[in-house]
C-alpha cells in the first residue's frame, strides 16, 4: 500500500499509466475511488495520481480541529508533487478537490499545467442555509455515524440526478461514502468547507490567474452555478463547460462527456492553443 509522509500526516496513493502526470483531487462525499472512470480513460495516455485526503482512510486521521484547513490541505498536495517528483501536472478537482485545486494554483501557478475545477463553490452563495446544513452534517456524523448520514448526504437535490440516471453507479459512490471516517469527515467539514474563503472573496487574485483552467458545471448543480459563471467572468484564461440535466457528481453521472470535455482540454493547452483573454467586456462593440 503507498504511503507517503506528508506534511505530518500519511497520506494513500495511487499512480496509473504512463506519461505526463495528472493529479485527480477527489470531493467530500468521494476518495481516490471516485476517479475510476477517469483514471481508466486518461491512464492510456497519461500518468494519473489519485490520493485520499487526510481525514479519509487509508490516509491518516488526525483527531485534532486544528489540523483541518483548505490551507492545510494545499500544502498537503505542494508536498505530495514534491515527494513524487513532479515538477508540474494537470490537476483535476470536483467540488471540495475543485476549491483545492483552484486555490493550490493561486498559490503555486508554476507547478500547474492546467487546472479543472469542477462542481465548485458551494457555501459561496446561500451562506446562512450553507452554514446550517454543516452544522447539521456535523452533528449527524458525531451522534449517528457514518452510514446514518451517508442515507442522507447521497439523496441531496445536487445528488438527484446521478441516481436517476445510474442508480448502480450512484449505489457503489453511496456504499464507499458510508465507509468513510465520522472524525474525519466531520472535522473536515468544520475545517475545510466552513472556514475556506467563498469563490466571490477571491476575486482580486482570479483576475491576475494565468493558469489556462476549465470549468465544469452541471446545470441542476444549483449551488454551483453562480459560483461557476462568477469564476468564468473573472479568471482571464477560463472556459466553462455546463453539462445539460447533471447534478454535482458530474465525473461520475457523465463520465462520457465529463472525459471529452477534460480530455480535449488537455490537448488544447498542450497544443498552445487555450486562448486567454486580455480584459473582459460586455460591450457590442470593439
Amino acid at each position: 500500500m503507498p504511503i507517503a509522509r506528508i506534511n505530518g500526516v500519511d497520506l494513500y496513493y495511487e499512480i496509473t499509466g504512463q506519461g505526463f502526470p495528472v493529479v485527480w483531487c477527489h470531493e467530500f462525499a468521494g476518495d481516490y475511488r471516485s476517479w475510476d472512470p477517469q483514471v481508466r480513460s486518461f491512464s492510456r495516455l497519461y500518468q494519473n495520481v489519485t490520493f485520499n485526503n487526510r481525514g479519509y482512510p487509508p490516509s491518516q486521521v488526525p483527531e485534532e480541529p486544528t489540523a483541518y484547513s483548505q490551507d492545510l490541505l494545499v500544502e498537503d498536495l505542494w508536498h505530495l508533487l514534491r515527494h513524487l517528483g513532479l515538477a508540474a501536472a494537470h490537476l483535476v478537482g470536483l467540488s471540495m478537490g475543485g476549491n483545492l485545486v483552484l486555490n493550490f494554483a493561486l498559490k503555486y501557478p508554476e507547478l500547474c499545467r492546467g487546472i479543472v475545477v469542477a462542481g465548485c463553490g458551494a457555501g459561496t452563495t446561500n451562506r446562512e442555509r450553507f452554514e446550517r446544513d454543516v452544522q447539521h452534517v456535523v452533528d449527524t456524523l458525531l451522534r449517528d455515524g457514518m452510514e446514518a448520514l451517508a442515507s442522507v448526504y447521497t439523496k441531496g437535490p445536487t445528488r438527484l440526478p446521478f441516481l436517476r440516471k445510474d442508480p448502480k453507479g450512484w449505489q457503489e459512490f453511496r456504499d464507499h461514502f458510508a465507509e468513510h471516517s465520522a472524525l474525519g469527515s466531520a472535522l473536515t467539514f468544520q475545517g475545510v468547507q466552513l472556514k475556506r474563503p467563498t469563490i466571490f472573496a477571491l476575486k482580486e487574485r482570479l483576475n491576475r490567474l494565468r493558469v489556462p483552467t476549465l470549468l465544469l458545471i452541471g446545470d441542476e448543480d444549483e449551488p454551483c452555478v453562480e459560483p461557476a459563471v462568477f469564476m468564468k467572468r473573472e479568471i482571464p484564461t477560463a472556459g466553462l463547460v455546463v453539462l445539460p440535466q447533471s447534478g454535482h457528481t458530474i465525473n461520475l453521472e457523465e463520465p462520457a462527456a465529463f472525459n471529452a470535455a477534460v480530455l480535449a482540454f488537455f490537448q488544447a493547452v498542450e497544443a498552445g492553443k487555450w486562448a486567454a483573454r486580455d480584459q473582459v467586456s460586455t460591450s457590442l462593440l470593439p
